[in-house]
This record gives structure tokens, sequence and C-alpha cells, in this order.
């Protein structure tokens, strides 16, 4: 490697820890932390079952590190099976609920 790759790589390694130091995640944010993919992090907050940011006024998705954290410290279920079966109850709630 010359140089140059080893400053470029440096550099990344920098920004990826300075993206840890955050306290407000955005989705693409929240992949990386968390290795979760973007659908199974949209499944998650369209069924409420990740904690999210509350302002109305911003249509992209919001994360509190630390509420994250300790969401995933507390072991959530993760798993496709549980997230399925969730979407499924919320879809016949609304079925009958005529939404």
């Amino acid at each position: 490697m010359n140089e140059q790759e080893n400053v470029v790589e440096l550099l990344q390694d920098i920004k990826g820890l300075l993206s840890h130091s955050k306290k407000v995640l955005n989705i693409n944010d929240l992949v990386k932390y968390t290795g979760l993919s973007k659908s199974k992090i949209y499944k998650l907050s369209q069924l409420k079952l990740i904690p999210t940011g509350k302002n109305k006024h911003i249509r992209q998705l919001f994360f509190s590190k630390a509420e994250i954290d300790e969401w995933l410290l507390g072991e959530p279920n993760l798993s496709d099976e549980f997230l399925e079966l969730q979407f499924n109850k919320q879809m016949l709630r609304n079925r009958k609920s005529g939404l």
C-alpha cells in the first residue's frame, strides 16, 4: 500500500469511530451500528418494536443511540418468524378496525 491509500484507510477508520459517537442516528447509521438490514429496521419501526424518534414534523426515521443500546441489551426478538407473526397480527387488527 502506498502512503495515499494508508491515509484514505485511516480517514475511513476515523469516520467510522466518529459515527459511533453520535447521539441521534438515522437509518443508515443504525444499519452500520446494529448490523440489521434496512428492511428489518423498517419492519420493526412499522410494528413499533424498536424505539424511534417522536418528531412528527420529520418524515425520516431517527433513533436515539441510548434508547437503541437499551433496546439491544434487552434481548429483543429479531427473528424473521416473530416479525412476520407481529406484522400479520397488526394487519388483522387493521382489518377489524376498518383501516
